[in-house]
């Protein structure tokens, strides 16, 4: 078996890393920058604290602040055309899932015209030619966007997420700046962590798990179960390691794939608007129930991780519901909804999600092979 790793080039990670981003431009030749972000980070002083750091090395700079939430494909239609006119050579991600999906696109977009109608990449895109080179800045700790080679976009016309997976979409330089995560409000903590620990629980059960990327998903798993909850309540030193926890993980699950929690999430996300975050942290605990048969002994070491005693002497079965019964119980101490019937899902929404489900590109990750009618009857089980 041939396993495939990658990483950015280079990435910082500290209270003050976003000062090295004039230092990295410049030793890489490039001249204005392009920073696709939200409205948000620009109106709450986020993006000041990275633009000031620019107009402090002189460095030149375009903001596009258009990004919305869950990005249709005329967002990252608008952000190549606004990057084109631009005159800058590089891209600077800084946000939380969003504005680094967008900000992807454009620079994939830009290098690979040929896709410009960016439903074509969705699934492994056969791009040819790197992206706009992109500096990733994260907002948020869940998405680890800027460590991936995955994307997501919204197809607005169809109601419906996709995900693209290119190696060529990967941030050159990652700045992990816990500064910039702490201003994070207490429910998208909550989610965000939710994201990040779905994340290396996914990638520690997926088929294509392996030695380095099991490191990096139980060490996250160990970092989320000590401090998601004392960061939601405004711990600044366990908010730190959360960033440090979804980057890590990050690296893990962009290379060995996901599974049916994220292939579920996409079209509550599509079909209803549900934050990526929320929808994951209700799917994770029915979707480790559905897979915990098909784990072998993954989840002793889950269990031990969140310090559960007997993870390793006791009875398998046992510590598999032990596992699952300890992130049962964080999602309730959290206050994260555990019914799809709270953000809004109806008994005629159940068919159309799990067909949606069934064809998501990360549903085949999944150690368990789902039939649709088995995705069906785990939704209609959380109404």
């Amino acid at each position: 078996m041939v396993y495939r790793m990658i990483f950015n080039q280079t990435a910082y990670f500290g209270r003050g890393a976003i000062k090295e981003i004039p230092n990295e431009a410049k030793s890489r030749g490039f001249t204005k920058a392009f920073i696709v972000t939200d409205p948000l980070l620009v109106e709450n002083g986020t993006a000041g604290k990275v633009t000031d750091v620019l107009d402090e090395a002189g460095l030149p700079y375009e903001i596009f602040d258009d990004v919305q939430p869950d990005p249709p494909v005329e967002n990252i239609q608008h952000g190549v055309e606004a990057f084109k006119a631009s005159g800058a050579d590089f891209l600077i991600g800084l946000g939380g899932g969003s504005p680094q999906d967008t900000c992807k696109g454009i620079g994939i977009v830009v290098a690979n015209p040929e896709f410009s109608d960016v439903l074509s990449l969705e699934g492994v895109a056969p791009t040819r030619n790197p992206s706009v080179p992109i500096f990733g800045v994260p907002t948020t700790a869940g998405t680890a966007s800027e460590t991936t080679i995955n994307y997501v976009i919204t197809d607005t016309a169809n109601k419906r997420k996709f995900v693209a997976v290119d190696p060529h979409d990967i941030p050159v330089v990652a700045f992990v700046d816990p500064d910039l995560t702490d201003g994070m409000p207490r429910g998208l903590k909550v989610a965000t962590g939710l994201d990040a620990l779905t994340h290396a629980i996914e990638s520690v059960i997926t088929p294509g798990a392996w030695g380095l990327s099991d490191a990096l998903s139980m060490q996250t798993i160990r970092m989320i179960a000590q401090n998601l909850a004392k960061s939601v309540e405004g711990d600044k030193d366990a908010g730190e390691q959360m960033a440090y926890a979804s980057y890590i993980t990050g690296m893990s699950y962009s290379n060995v794939g996901l599974g049916l929690v994220h292939g579920m999430a996409h079209p509550l996300g599509g079909r209803l608007g549900v934050a990526h975050g929320v929808a994951n942290g209700i799917l994770l605990v029915p979707v480790m129930e559905y897979n915990k048969d098909f784990s072998g002994e993954k989840y002793r070491d889950i269990a031990d991780a969140f310090g559960i005693e007997d993870a390793y002497t006791g009875d398998l079965e046992h510590v598999r519901d032990e596992a699952v019964a300890a992130v049962a119980q964080l999602t309730r101490d959290l206050g994260n909804p555990t019914t799809i019937s709270e953000v809004g899902a109806t008994e005629e929404d159940l068919v159309p999600l799990a067909h949606d489900a069934f064809a998501d590109v990360c549903t085949p990750g999944n150690p368990r092979q789902a039939t649709e009618e088995e995705i069906l009857g785990i939704y209609r089980s959380l109404m």
